[in-house]
């Protein structure tokens, strides 16, 4: 099997950097933002998100989790997927302008997944969506609003997100 880094730590925190303004931007500020990554390492990637954009609003942006694993159409096929936790912020998603925030884009299958769970806790003036990495090859009308890199692959590549509050390193690795 072969490896190639394709993003460094450096390339994820200028992505990080990219997406956070233009979350900024679209949403003309901080108010009724709410950031939920989904687990696992989407919750990382909303966490540092929401930091970066405390750094340049001097504004604190809700964060939270979505937790999917119900709501996926593949259970049959992985019936031993953890169930993971959904922690939504106490005012709730009702009327938020509401980013879900994830680390790679395939299918379209764990997002459509995520838009039935939110669906499940209340109904957000808008729902958008924040990437590291869209590899393509979508099954489902899906797409990111914001994304940190265009990876195109081949279906036999594999893309591997690593970060340092799970992994100990950052890096975005392709494995054929």
């Amino acid at each position: 099997m072969s490896k190639r880094t394709v993003l460094s730590s450096d390339d994820i925190r200028r992505a990080i950097t990219r997406i956070s303004h233009e979350i900024l931007e679209q949403n003309r500020g901080v108010d009724n933002l709410l950031l939920l990554g989904i687990p696992t390492r989407g919750i990382q990637l909303a966490t540092r998100i929401a930091q970066v954009i405390k750094e340049h609003s001097a504004t604190d942006v809700s964060v939270g989790s979505l937790d999917v694993t119900m709501y996926r159409d593949d259970l049959a096929d992985q019936p031993t997927r953890a169930v993971g936790i959904t922690n939504i912020p106490t005012s709730g998603v009702s009327g938020k302008a509401v980013v879900l925030v994830d680390d790679v884009l395939f299918s379209g299958r764990t997002i459509r997944a995520a838009l039935d769970a939110l669906n499940d806790h209340g109904r957000p003036a808008a729902v958008r969506l924040a990437v590291l990495v869209d590899r393509g090859h979508r099954q489902l009308p899906i797409r990111a609003d914001y994304v940190g890199k265009n990876l195109p692959t081949a279906l036999t590549e594999r893309i591997s997100v690593k970060l340092e509050e799970v992994d100990g390193v950052d890096e975005v690795v392709i494995e054929d």
